[in-house]
């Protein structure tokens, strides 16, 4: 894979993320700040992107969405390593209410 390849894979997921990101928050705010880990004045701005200046920013070079999943517990939550199927919906649901907690402390 080359490096103009590369930078083209990353302008279409920062388009294709900026539109479910512009989508989710005009459709429900509260859940797209959540599940989007953004602010409200990020979401504001997001929301009132034209498909102009979408396109522009998605242009860049750099992803625009990151991992929020940034520590060893969580990951191990989500991958349940060494666990058994039946614990998947309660590992889910601890990383869950792990990231909402970050979410809220960082809003």
């Amino acid at each position: 894979m080359n490096t103009d390849h590369i930078l083209n894979e990353i302008r279409e997921a920062n388009l294709s993320y900026l539109m479910l990101a512009q989508s989710l928050i005009r459709t429900d705010r509260d859940q797209a700040l959540y599940r989007l880990g953004v602010s409200e004045d990020t979401a504001t701005m997001i929301g009132l992107l034209t498909p102009a200046q979408m396109m522009k920013i998605a242009s860049g070079n750099t992803l625009l969405c990151r991992f929020r999943m940034d520590d060893d517990l969580v990951w191990g939550l989500l991958t349940n390593h060494g666990k058994s199927s039946a614990n998947d919906a309660t590992s889910r649901l601890h990383a869950s209410i792990l990231m909402a907690g970050r979410h809220q402390e960082a809003a």
